[in-house]
């Protein structure tokens, strides 16, 4: 018997997909834009739930693994499918590598890492174990993101709730000459960043204890646990941490904690922004290997991305998505793909955001068939196009070349589907 996901396991792969490296930046980020970014948070916040119960009910309402592109097929056929499935299990594993990175990042002032031999050799070994415990089974790999996600959020809870007897009211008066409009736009761009991954939950369907009922409720109380502690943290450091310090400051956290708990937090801050990382990755490289193995079952992807271990893992697609990213990992000895890292993210956000659009176009097709129904269906009728129009407006503001790059991921999979539609119909005759 293969042990699954419990309900503890899927909340904490929902937290721990969502929280990583960004919350620890973007404070400094968001500095520029003063009191207008907690808007920010608040509109992201909002978009992300209105994601989450959309893929809720669209969990509810399916057993089977994969996450988005079992909705796709189901609204608009094979082809729209795979296309979802190529194109998110690229992404899936390609984004590890900022992840990565930025994990050995904040390892290097503690263990001294000189060289970027020695840093490859640590991100190599990295997604080498993280890939293992995966590979090991998907409930070792669940406890340990609950054990993850508890070291991250402790003091993610901790400091918000301390800094709030060090707010300064003047800290959050409106910076003079920034637009109200175009600001709030950025920020929920930016903000938007820390909940890619709303979905992650959706994609192991197949390895969850009862998972209409299991996940649905996950989803939505991990998005708004993660929702609650980017806003508090959000909203405790720019209280405690003046202004100009605070925009040009390379480790907000840090100066938080000085004005909270006094001086030489810095390396307790590095500690947990690296258990962060390795969560997030640890929740990436999981689905990673449910996404490959999900559509392999479905004849999208070829027949040996879904074999199978004793465990009941799919150690191959476990063992492609490693050996891609340890490739991709080799092209950071140069510093201009370090230095394209950024671009890695607002990409990622890009072809997310697309593939989150496509879901809800999807869930809003089936509650016009009434395939789906809902308790409420005025109500999922609302969420559903409020979602479509979330999407829509933050992928308004994403750059031409972006979007060129986004298509060049989605046309890469056309070889793979002429073959496997080729074998499919030699199958069928």
């Amino acid at each position: 018997m293969v042990k699954k996901l419990n309900f503890r396991s899927v909340v904490a792969l929902v937290i721990g997909s969502q929280i990583g490296s960004g919350i620890f930046l973007l404070p400094t980020s968001l500095a520029p834009f003063g009191p207008i970014s907690l808007l920010g948070w608040l509109l992201s916040g909002m978009g992300a739930l209105l994601l989450a119960l959309v893929f809720s009910q669209l969990s509810m309402h399916t057993s089977k693994g994969g996450g988005p592109h079992v909705y796709i097929e189901r609204a608009f056929g094979r082809r729209a499918a795979f296309f979802t499935a190529w194109t998110y299990w690229l992404i899936s594993w390609a984004s590890s590598i900022a992840v990565i990175v930025a994990a050995i990042g904040y390892l290097s002032p503690l263990i001294g890492i000189s060289g970027p031999l020695m840093t490859l050799a640590l991100e190599l070994i990295i997604i080498t174990v993280i890939t293992g415990i995966n590979i090991r089974s998907a409930s070792l790999a669940g406890s340990c993101e609950v054990f993850l996600s508890f070291l991250k959020c402790a003091p993610l809870i901790l400091i918000p709730i301390a800094g709030f007897f060090f707010l300064k009211s003047e800290y959050f008066e409106p910076i003079p000459g920034v637009p109200f409009t175009s600001s709030l736009n950025t920020t929920t761009l930016l903000t938007f960043w820390g909940f890619i991954g709303v979905e992650t939950a959706t994609t192991a369907a197949g390895i969850v204890e009862n998972p209409t009922k299991t996940i649905p409720k996950a989803v939505l109380l991990g998005t708004i646990v993660v929702a609650a502690i980017y806003f508090f943290n959000s909203f405790a450091v720019m209280g405690v941490v003046a202004p100009e310090v605070l925009a040009t400051s390379q480790a907000p956290y840090v100066e938080a904690a000085k004005v909270v708990f006094g001086g030489g937090w810095n390396k307790l801050i590095a500690v947990v922004a690296f258990i962060s990382c390795i969560g997030t990755l640890n929740a990436w490289v999981l689905t990673s290997g449910q996404i490959a193995a999900e559509a392999s079952k479905e004849g999208l992807f070829p027949s040996f991305f879904s074999k199978t271990n004793k465990a009941g893992t799919p150690y191959v697609s476990l063992l492609i998505a490693l050996v891609c990213t340890q490739l991709l990992l080799f092209l950071t000895l140069t510093p201009n793909i370090l230095q394209q890292l950024n671009s890695i993210i607002d990409l990622s956000v890009s072809i997310f955001l697309f593939i989150y659009l496509a879901c809800s176009l999807a869930f809003l097709k089936l509650l016009i068939k009434r395939e789906i129904v809902p308790l409420r269906p005025k109500l999922y009728y609302a969420i559903t196009l409020l979602s479509c129009g979330f999407c829509l407006w933050v992928l308004a503001f994403t750059s031409f070349k972006n979007l060129a790059i986004c298509s060049l991921f989605v046309l890469s999979g056309i070889p793979i589907y002429l073959w496997q539609k080729r074998s499919f119909f030699l199958s069928k005759s």
